[in-house]
């Protein structure tokens, strides 16, 4: 579940530990902010809160992966999310996940192997009139078809580390 990766300054949420760690039923905020420091919820940052918190370790896990805004891993510089409501499920949406999947070579869930893409689908964008529909980095892409999708991620893969 979690990815091994560098140290992890758990300092960072020193101070939002101090402000909430105390209040009953602030866990969700605690997690949400400690996501916002770092990307994603490192292993490190998770026992950081059980100490601080007092919550076990697989309570906070439990509750984290319930949770679908948190990531157990780091997203990639781009992440795009894939509308698969109802109007663009029935425009196409599979599709676009499949050029999406052809292109990058990722599924739902996972990063591309240069760390520039993330893939997330979502039960709905609120663009429906814009389907199939994807949004990367908070810009929306309608009208999807896979050739345009291919255009959009080479457009984005030439732009790099920019």
């Amino acid at each position: 579940m979690f990815e091994k990766s560098e140290t992890i300054d758990v300092s960072l949420i020193k101070d939002i530990l101090e402000q909430y760690a105390s209040q009953p039923g602030s866990l969700i905020t605690i997690l949400q902010k400690a996501q916002d420091i770092y990307g994603y919820l490192p292993e490190d940052v998770i026992y950081a809160i059980s100490d601080k918190t007092g919550i076990p370790p697989a309570k906070i896990i439990g509750i984290a992966t319930f949770y679908a805004q948190f990531r157990f891993t780091p997203i990639g510089k781009y992440l795009i999310m894939l509308c698969e409501g109802t109007a663009c499920h029935v425009n196409g949406s599979k599709l676009i996940l499949k050029a999406i999947h052809d292109k990058l070579g990722i599924s739902d869930g996972e990063t591309s192997e240069d760390g520039l893409f993330s893939l997330k689908t979502v039960a709905c964008l609120g663009c429906c009139s814009l389907s199939p529909a994807m949004m990367i980095n908070g810009e929306t892409y309608g009208a999807l078809t896979p050739e345009k999708v291919s255009v959009i991620l080479e457009e984005i893969r030439s732009k790099g580390g920019d």
